[in-house]
């Protein structure tokens, strides 16, 4: 399993209603993420900073299959009065951080 995290920054005022939209996530999201390989997946919030982290069995195939989605293109532009979000202009997904450290 591979694993994937990236970062992004809530507006100022908006972390009530980014957590309200993902408590009502659509289900055609869900399954995209499903397709992607995606599992295990969670966000986390400080301040204003968000920090997403998800398992997958290729990252490849993740950022593929979420870069060609409509549904996600069409869930990117209704998070985008809540959020800002960097994409990588090569995977069309947010960047991937690189992991420094790890403790099993």
């Amino acid at each position: 399993m591979e694993k994937y995290a990236w970062k992004a920054i809530v507006k100022e005022g908006m972390l009530d209603e980014y957590i309200k939209r993902h408590e009502h996530i659509w289900p055609e999201m869900k399954e995209v993420l499903h397709q992607a390989g995606i599992t295990n997946y969670s966000i986390w919030n400080v301040g204003n900073e968000l920090f997403g982290y998800y398992e997958c069995v290729n990252i490849q195939l993740a950022t593929e299959v979420q870069s060609k989605s409509e549904v996600v293109d069409k869930w990117n532009k209704y998070m985008e009065d809540v959020m800002i979000m960097e994409m990588d202009p090569v995977t069309g997904a947010q960047p991937l951080m690189q992991q420094v450290w790890k403790f099993d």
